[in-house]
């Protein structure tokens, strides 16, 4: 507001407008004058995404997303008994380009600006006051790589955290990643408090870099290395997140191999059977071998989840998220 020669006080003003009262344009903030809209309007943007279309399936919503430029993005509401959980994407593609994975198909476009990922938790919550609901969690795990977006993804969850805005607890925002060593080092010194997610998925570096290309950046040594600095600095537990594919990552030897990798360290992990994807020549393993890959995994007393597969009627499943329109 002091750039273009308005009075501070007015920011606090929009402020409200946008995360307190759910205005969507200039134009419903009645308290500022015709004049200072029209100014508004003329030097911001407001909003910044626009909403194509949703698809509903139980328990789970996704929201296709046209940014200014023309490209697409894909969020998700997860609904689960009182919990209402938005998961944001953070760049249009990915440059990841995980096997398993739909986002980085296409590899990375570009990435998303603070208010294109903002807006998408303010459009859905806005959509959940209708119904007299609030958005409660917040997880960096739709498309792309969050922290190698740092600025604009740490910008959005100071923005989404504060008191004034959507107010939501660090405890309550999860950050999932490859494993951006450097980034990882940089976010143990925000002062933030929030959940870091490491996308395992394999117990040693070999096929690790089978399943993520990306993987050949940073040896598998280094990333649990800074994982560990950030459990430290954080006091925060670290969740490692592992998609079992069959016949590639989900054999009992892997188990084994995983539980010594992982053993003294205070964590949990998630284990995601493989969500399948269109023109990807993957499979699922049985109930049987994932819940025998957990058996060993808790035995050796790693604490362990199975991740329930929410969305992937209508391709919103972890993986799934991608460009398209359908």
């Amino acid at each position: 507001m002091s750039d273009i020669g308005e009075p501070v006080f007015r920011a606090k003003q929009i402020f409200e407008w946008v995360y307190q009262k759910g205005a969507v344009s200039f134009d419903a903030m009645t308290n500022l004058s015709k004049e200072m809209r029209g100014r508004l309007a003329d030097v911001f943007q407001f909003p910044s995404i626009r909403l194509v279309q949703t698809q509903q399936a139980e328990e789970t919503m996704k929201f296709l997303w046209e940014l200014a430029d023309g490209k697409k993005i894909e969020s998700v509401l997860i609904e689960s008994f009182d919990r209402r959980t938005v998961c944001l994407s953070s760049q249009v593609g990915c440059p990841a380009r995980c096997a398993f994975c739909a986002s980085g198909k296409e590899g990375l476009i570009r990435s998303l600006s603070t208010a294109e990922i903002v807006e998408q938790a303010l459009h859905i919550d806005r959509f959940l006051r209708e119904k007299g609901e609030r958005v409660c969690h917040l997880v960096y795990m739709g498309m792309g790589e969050p922290l190698e977006n740092y600025d604009a993804v740490v910008r959005s969850i100071r923005i989404l955290h504060d008191e004034n805005s959507l107010h939501i607890s660090q405890r309550r925002i999860t950050v999932s990643t490859v494993g951006v060593v450097e980034a990882i080092h940089r976010l143990a010194k925000e002062d933030l408090k929030i959940n870091l997610v490491l996308s395992l998925h394999a117990p040693n570096q070999n096929i690790r870099k089978k399943i993520i290309p990306y993987a050949r950046k940073y040896p598998l040594e280094e990333i649990l290395m800074a994982m560990d600095d950030y459990a430290i600095a954080t006091k925060r537990d670290i969740t490692f997140e592992y998609t079992l594919i069959e016949g590639i990552n989900d054999h009992s030897g892997c188990a084994q191999e995983l539980a010594a990798l992982l053993r003294m360290k205070q964590c949990t992990v998630n284990l995601i059977p493989y969500n399948p994807i269109e023109n990807i020549d993957l499979n699922r393993p049985s109930q049987e071998k994932v819940a025998r890959f957990r058996e060993i995994l808790e035995k050796a007393g790693i604490n362990t989840t199975w991740r329930y597969t929410k969305g992937d009627d209508i391709a919103a499943a972890c993986g799934q998220l991608a460009l398209s329109t359908t």
